[in-house]
């Protein structure tokens, strides 16, 4: 009876000091996880909790805390990449608003100090003083619009849209600024009805944006398309040209804010580089998504996609 009394004890002692053994162990590894996760929240670093153990739950513990970190390095990135983006918008806005604000201001001068100004001459430099103040408008406007569609301020109302009169009404729209620099246009819209989930007023400020980027930038090709497909979820519209197109860097960032290309600064090529960036963030709060394809002077498509609605 005393041996197995003693068996007992023996038994109780050893669990009892694995016991302290595997909590001491936890203990040091939670300490080790403190301490470098205190260590990589100071420094902002984008290291992870490296930890060689058994313990299921701490294994669990620490997946969950690098999945954490992750997403605070992704969170951090993209503020970081907002920023500088927002730094350079704004930079470009004061450039692209001092541009005609001192030409207006050139204008305005011109007409103060020849007050004997024959009044022909007068009317032509109170024309440009009227464009120019226009283009600073228009600006002003696009800056506000990406700034409303950004922080979610705009609301659109979506409903059930025939895709096929929105698409021949806005390419007719162009017909007088397409034959007068002599583009051949190529139209492949179906005889069948197709409805999409979207609004009207925002599909038509896309499709005006993707063709008039098409003209200013693919007249080259000397073609301008439009195509509209569907398969058995998406409408797609496809905005076409054979011209210059874009290298592969441009198409990556071809929809960041202020991005334009080297000769986007020439007087054949002028635009505030915000109008794609508007173009996809309108797609994306209907619901689609936008692509861009590009072999320059082969074929460059800016394809964009919205939901079906079969009823």
């Amino acid at each position: 009876m005393i041996n197995f009394l003693l068996m007992i004890i023996i038994a109780l002692i050893i669990i009892i000091y694995f016991q302290y053994k595997s909590q001491k162990r936890r203990s040091r590894d939670l300490k080790y996880t403190y301490e470098k996760l205190n260590k990589i929240i100071k420094n902002d670093t984008s290291k992870r909790l490296l930890l060689f153990t058994e313990d299921k739950e701490l294994i669990s513990f620490l997946i969950e805390i690098n999945n954490l970190l992750d997403y605070n390095q992704k969170i951090l990135s993209e503020h970081i990449r907002t920023e500088t983006s927002m730094k350079k918008m704004l930079s470009n806005i004061s450039h692209d608003l001092k541009t005609p604000l001192t030409v207006i201001l050139g204008y305005i001068e011109t007409i103060r100090l020849h007050s004997n100004m024959d009044s022909d001459e007068r009317d032509k430099l109170l024309l440009k003083v009227q464009n120019k103040t226009i283009e600073v408008l228009e600006l002003i406007n696009k800056f506000f619009d990406l700034a409303k569609l950004e922080s979610g301020d705009q609301d659109i109302q979506t409903t059930r849209i025939n895709i096929n009169e929105v698409c021949r009404k806005n390419i007719l729209a162009f017909y007088d600024i397409l034959t007068s620099k002599g583009l051949e246009v190529n139209i492949d819209i179906p005889q069948r009805s197709i409805y999409v989930l979207g609004n009207e007023e925002s599909i038509n400020r896309i499709l005006n944006n993707l063709i008039s980027n098409a003209i200013n930038y693919g007249n080259g090709g000397n073609i301008i398309g439009l195509t509209l497909r569907e398969d058995e979820e998406f409408a797609y519209i496809d905005i076409w040209d054979k011209g210059k197109g874009f290298n592969e860097l441009d198409k990556d960032r071809v929809f960041e804010r202020m991005y334009t290309l080297e000769d986007s600064r020439n007087k054949s090529y002028q635009g505030s580089g915000l109008g794609l960036t508007i173009t996809k963030r309108l797609v994306e709060r209907l619901g689609g998504e936008i692509f861009l394809y590009s072999k320059p002077y082969e074929k460059t498509v800016f394809s964009f996609k919205l939901k079906r609605i079969t009823y």
